[in-house]
């Protein structure tokens, strides 16, 4: 959420902000709530205005029955009277107006960075560098489904009976395999300085109105039927939501955090759940992270985050590419945002496995995050950045490692959770 005084000062800036997010429809947005502030803050100032006024004439009317004055005194006190009609009045409307500025405040998008490209949607997203050899080798990769069957290790038939399509079991070294890539993802942001962190996988309203939007709240979220609670769809929000309404000690800054967690999805969309694989489900784990700190710092927390994403994708030998999102791409409180795509041999492309991204001050601002340093106090911005999903992260890693006879390579990376296995072995062909 924007600041207030900053659109109040610069609505044709954030006009302009909002044309580059292709969101045209918000732009009448910026005037309705200039003039509700205006009439907000005029409502405030009578209110004080009032509020002097019956001080002081409160004294006047003590002087004046003092000095015998009784006439005098009756018509202050009709005045005050009068006032207090008023000054109800005013202050039954204050809350209401500041309600009607917050909620169009939270509906304008938040000021991207002047780096990022301007396009309508992820298909003019701009690839950055690659990083690691992309090979085809000379055999046909199965899809990611059949390399897990030849294992023994999925069923959705039996998740389609238990829960529905968009779930699935995971079965022997398949799902070991997934949670030593969940370990190891842990124990790498760990050695990079990250504090480990198990949070709670259900969040109040007022956290998720403070971390996302309302479209996308509405997309990805799973309301707790009767009770104030929502299934996280990444750890990011209650790790974020952590420290709302806190005043953080500057000399904390930078927080770095790593965080594991079961998120949940709706996934509702264009995309829809994929029937057979398990590239887009409805439950998944992630390993997570999440910076707070400094403004001024924010853009190397950045570029540092996705830079550990790529090294954590190649120690595992898979060729990554990072890609720089556009601005109809950037959900509304994103500041800028890359995606880190690993390479799909039996696809012969890249395809998302992790987002990092910048939000400024938006989500603190939104939650009353603070800090105070020695010009004052302010909002500490926010950073998030996937480590791992899985199993996307598993697919990657079962393509750019299974080989021709059906048996998968496990990376020197990963071996020490795998008990000192080197190779996957088929149980059937």
């Amino acid at each position: 959420m924007l600041d207030i005084r900053f659109l109040r000062e610069n609505p044709d800036l954030v006009k302009e902000n909002i044309r580059k997010k292709f969101q045209d429809a918000k732009l009448p947005l910026v005037d309705e709530v200039i003039a509700l502030d205006a009439e907000s803050r005029k409502a405030k100032q009578e209110a004080d205005d009032l509020r002097a006024a019956k001080n002081r004439i409160s004294k006047e009317i003590g002087t004046l029955m003092a000095q015998g004055k009784r006439e005098e005194a009756e018509a202050k006190k009709a005045e005050v009277a009068a006032n207090a009609a008023r000054l109800k009045e005013l202050e039954e409307m204050e809350p209401v107006l500041q309600e009607k500025v917050t909620e169009i405040m939270m509906k304008i998008p938040n000021i991207i960075d002047a780096s990022v490209p301007v396009g309508k949607d992820d298909s003019e997203n701009v690839e950055i560098q690659k990083y690691g050899e992309p090979v085809v080798p000379d055999f046909e990769v199965p899809y990611h489904a059949d390399i897990l069957e030849s294992i023994s290790g999925l069923d959705k038939e039996a998740a389609g009976r238990t829960s529905g399509n968009g779930f699935y079991y995971l079965m022997g070294d398949a799902a070991r395999i997934h949670s030593a890539m969940i370990s190891y993802a842990r124990d790498f942001m760990i050695d990079k300085g990250f504090t480990y962190c198990i949070p709670p996988f259900m969040i109040r309203s007022s956290v998720v109105n403070g971390v996302m939007s309302f479209a996308e709240m509405e997309a990805m979220m799973y309301k707790i039927e009767g009770e104030d609670l929502f299934l996280i769809g990444t750890s990011e929000h209650s790790m974020i939501g952590k420290f709302k309404g806190e005043m953080v000690q500057e000399s904390q800054l930078p927080i770095t955090m790593t965080s594991y967690s079961p998120c949940f999805r709706k996934e509702v969309g264009s995309h829809g759940i994929e029937e057979r694989g398990v590239y887009r489900v409805h439950q998944f784990e992630k390993q997570e992270m999440v910076v707070l700190c400094k403004p001024e710092d924010s853009m190397d927390w950045y570029n540092k985050m996705w830079s550990y994403t790529v090294e954590f994708f190649r120690s595992l030998d898979i060729p990554v590419r990072t890609l720089e999102c556009c601005s109809g791409d950037l959900a509304d409180l994103k500041v800028k945002s890359c995606d880190v795509e690993a390479w799909s041999p039996r696809q012969k492309k890249y395809f998302e496995v992790g987002s990092c991204s910048t939000l400024g001050d938006a989500q603190a601002r939104r939650l009353g995050i603070r800090t105070k340093g020695e010009n004052g106090t302010y909002f500490v911005h926010t950073l998030n950045n996937t480590v791992l999903a899985t199993p996307r992260g598993l697919i990657a890693f079962l393509e750019n490692n299974v080989n021709e006879d059906g048996s998968i390579n496990i990376p020197a990376a990963l071996r020490p959770y795998m008990g000192g296995k080197e190779k996957i072995v088929p149980v059937r062909k």
